[in-house]
C-alpha cells in the first residue's frame, strides 16, 4: 500500500454516495457504470489522494440513503423527478382529439345494433388469435362505406375486455390529428397510463431526449415503445407480460395529409412491431385504398405476407345493414315527431326504404346523410324525406357509387343557398362564403381560430356562420373551443365527413355549385388588404409594397392576425 493509502486507512471511511433516479431495487440490469442512471462521488476533500495510483481501498462503506448533489450532469435527465418531467412533455406532444373517447369525438359513428356483425366477428376473432403470425389487420373500404365506424365499434369492444392498447383516429380537417406527427407519442401515451414501469421508462427516455418528438417516426417508436416494452420484458413475469392491452387501432389513415407519412407510418410498423417477435401488439388499420397502404398490400408490396386484408367494400354487402338503419332510425324519428303521419305504423313505407337502400350503393355516409337531414326538427320528418325521394334517381347506380351521394350533396346545397339567399339581403355570395369556410378548415390553409374570428376576417356579422350552415346541419357542424394563441372562447367548422370536402373539392362532381380554391385565395387576399389599408390608412399598402411599413407596430393583436395572412395569401396567389 502507498504511503498515502496507508494514511487514509486511519481516517474515517469514506462515504461514497449514489444517486437512484430509479428503485435500483428494481432495476436488475442498470449497474453503477451506466453514468445516465448512477452517479459516484465522494465527501472526502479532493486533495486526500493526489498523486496516489495502485491502492487498495478496504472495508470501503458506501451510504445510498443520502442524496447526491451533482454537478457533472443536468438533473432534469435523471431521476424519478426527471421521468415525470419526461412524461409531462409526452402528454403535450399527444393529440387527445385523436382518442376513441376524446370530447372532440362526442357522438361518434359507430355500428348500429344488429349491423355488421359478420365483420365485427371477423376482426374480433383475429384481434384474439395472438398465435396468429399476422399481427397486422389492414381494411381498406371506398369513401363512406363505415370503416371509422367499424373502428369506433371496435375501439369500445377491445375496451370492455381490456386488451386496448391505443387507438388514434386520423381526420384531415382537425390540425392536430391530420399529420402522423402525434402518432407515437398518443401511442405511448395510452400505453403507459396504466402500467407505472412503461410510464416511468417513457418518461425517462423525453427527459434524456427532449427533441424525440422531432426525430423520425422510427426513431419514436424505437425509443418510447420498443425499448420500454423490451425492458418489461426482460423483468417481468411471462404471466404479467401477457395480461398486458395489446389491442392498437389506427382509423383513417388516408386523412393523414402528407402520401409520404401515411407510408412512413406503415414501414415504421414494419419495421419495429412486426419484425420484432417480442413486440405484444395486433395492430388493426383502417384506410381509403390510397397509394402508400395500397401498394403496400399488393402482390409485390412488403405488407402483403404479414398483413390479414379485408377490403371492406367488396368482401362485405352492406346492403341489409343499411335497411337496418333506415328503418330503425327513421321509425324512431317519427316516434318522437309531431307529425301523426310519421308516427303512423306505415311511415315509412317499404318503397321509400328500398329506393334509399339502391341510392346508397353500399354507402353508410348516404344513410347518415338522410338520418341527419331528416331529423331536423324544424320541419316534418315525413316532408323531409319526401325531398330525399324526390331527389334520388329511380335506377340503381352502382356502377357510379358516388352519383347518389352527390346528387344529396348537391340538393341540400341548393336548398341551403336559397333559404340563405331569401332571408339575407347583404348581397353576400353564399356558394363563395360556404368554400371559403371549407378552405379556412380543410387543413390546408391551417386557420388556426374560431367562426367568430373568421367572420371578422370576412366582414361578416359575429354569429354569421349560424345562418351560413342553418341548412347544413346534416353536413356540417361547429364544436367549441378556444383560439390557439389565447384563451378566447369561439367554435370551429367540422365536416360529418371527408366525403362532402372531395365533393366541394371536385369539379366534375360538384358541377354548378363548384367555387375554385384560387376564387376563395383571392376574396380572403382582398379582405386581408382591405383591413389593413383601413386600419392603416398606409397607402403604400394598397400597392402591394409593405417594405418599409412599420404599422405592425401600431396594428391591433386580430389586425396583426389580418396583416400576416395577408402576406401567405399575396404569396400564394402570386406563386
Amino acid at each position: 500500500m502507498t504511503p498515502e493509502a496507508k494514511e487514509s486507512s486511519s481516517k474515517p471511511h469514506s462515504q461514497v454516495q449514489w444517486s437512484k433516479p430509479h428503485d435500483i431495487g428494481q432495476i436488475p440490469d442498470r449497474t453503477p457504470d451506466d453514468i445516465d442512471t448512477l452517479d459516484v462521488t465522494t465527501t472526502v476533500p479532493p486533495a486526500l489522494f493526489s498523486n496516489a495510483s495502485k491502492f487498495v481501498v478496504h472495508n470501503l462503506h458506501v451510504d445510498a440513503s443520502q442524496q447526491y448533489h451533482r454537478n457533472e450532469f443536468p438533473s432534469t435527465s435523471k431521476g424519478p423527478g426527471a421521468s415525470k418531467a419526461g412524461w409531462k412533455l409526452l402528454l403535450d406532444a399527444a393529440a387527445p382529439n385523436a382518442l376513441y373517447n376524446s370530447a372532440d369525438r362526442f357522438d361518434p359513428p359507430k355500428c348500429d345494433e344488429g349491423t355488421r356483425i359478420e365483420v365485427v366477428q371477423e376482426v374480433m376473432d383475429w384481434m384474439h388469435d395472438r398465435q396468429s403470425p399476422q399481427r397486422l389487420l389492414c381494411m381498406t373500404g371506398a369513401a363512406g362505406s363505415g370503416k371509422s365506424a367499424l373502428q369506433q365499434t371496435i375501439s369500445e369492444r377491445c375496451s370492455e375486455e381490456g386488451i386496448l392498447g391505443s387507438t388514434f383516429f386520423l381526420s384531415s380537417t382537425d390540425p392536430t390529428r391530420n399529420t402522423a406527427s402525434a402518432l407515437i407519442a398518443t401511442m405511448a401515451y395510452q400505453l403507459g397510463s396504466d402500467t407505472v414501469e412503461l410510464r416511468r421508462e417513457m418518461g425517462t427516455v423525453v427527459a434524456r431526449d427532449p427533441l424525440i418528438f422531432s426525430k423520425s417516426l422510427k426513431t419514436q417508436m424505437e425509443k418510447l415503445i420498443v425499448a420500454p416494452f423490451e425492458y418489461l420484458r426482460r423483468n417481468s413475469e411471462e404471466s404479467e407480460l401477457s395480461s398486458l392491452p395489446y389491442a392498437m387501432l389506427i382509423d383513417g389513415l388516408d386523412e393523414c395529409t402528407d402520401e409520404e407519412r401515411q407510408a412512413e407510418v406503415l414501414s415504421t410498423i414494419n419495421e419495429c412491431l412486426l419484425k420484432n417477435k417480442n413486440m405484444p401488439f395486433r395492430i388493426f388499420i383502417a384506410s381509403r385504398p390510397e397509394w402508400a397502404i395500397r401498394s403496400a398490400l399488393e402482390e409485390d408490396g412488403y405488407l402483403h405476407q404479414v398483413a390479414y386484408h379485408i377490403p371492406l367494400s367488396d368482401k362485405y354487402d352492406a346492403f341489409s345493414d343499411i335497411e337496418r338503419v333506415f328503418w330503425r332510425r327513421l321509425r324512431e324519428i317519427g316516434r318522437k315527431s309531431s307529425d301523426p303521419r310519421a308516427r303512423s305504423p306505415s311511415w315509412p313505407s317499404k318503397q321509400d326504404v328500398a329506393v334509399l337502400c339502391r341510392a346508397a350503393s353500399g354507402q353508410f355516409i348516404y344513410a347518415a346523410t338522410v338520418i341527419k337531414f331528416v331529423s331536423d326538427k324544424r320541419s316534418s320528418p315525413v316532408d323531409k324525406l319526401q325531398m330525399v325521394l324526390n331527389w334520388t334517381p329511380n335506377t340503381n347506380q352502382r356502377t357510379k357509387p358516388f352519383a347518389s351521394l352527390d346528387r344529396l350533396y348537391t340538393n341540400i346545397l341548393l336548398r341551403a343557398k336559397e333559404e340563405y339567399e331569401a332571408s339575407n339581403t347583404d348581397g353576400h355570395d353564399f356558394l363563395l362564403l360556404i368554400r371559403v369556410y371549407h378552405l379556412m378548415y380543410r387543413g390546408d390553409w391551417n386557420w388556426p381560430f374560431g367562426v367568430k374570428a373568421l367572420a371578422w376576417l370576412l366582414k361578416l356579422e359575429e354569429n354569421a356562420h349560424e345562418k351560413l350552415l342553418w341548412d347544413l346541419r346534416s353536413l356540417i357542424t361547429t364544436t367549441p373551443g378556444t383560439w390557439v394563441f389565447s384563451s378566447i372562447p369561439d367554435r370551429y367548422l367540422r365536416f360529418y365527413h371527408k366525403s362532402f370536402s372531395d365533393f366541394l373539392d371536385d369539379e366534375s362532381r360538384s358541377k354548378d355549385l363548384f367555387v375554385s380554391e384560387k376564387r376563395g385565395e383571392v376574396h380572403v387576399a382582398q379582405l386581408c388588404l382591405r383591413h389593413i389599408n383601413e386600419d392603416t390608412g398606409d397607402s403604400r399598402i394598397s400597392d402591394g409594397d409593405l417594405s418599409t411599413s412599420d404599422s405592425d407596430s401600431r396594428m391591433s393583436e386580430t389586425i396583426t392576425m389580418g396583416w400576416h395572412h395577408w402576406i401567405d395569401w399575396r404569396q400564394w396567389i402570386d406563386g
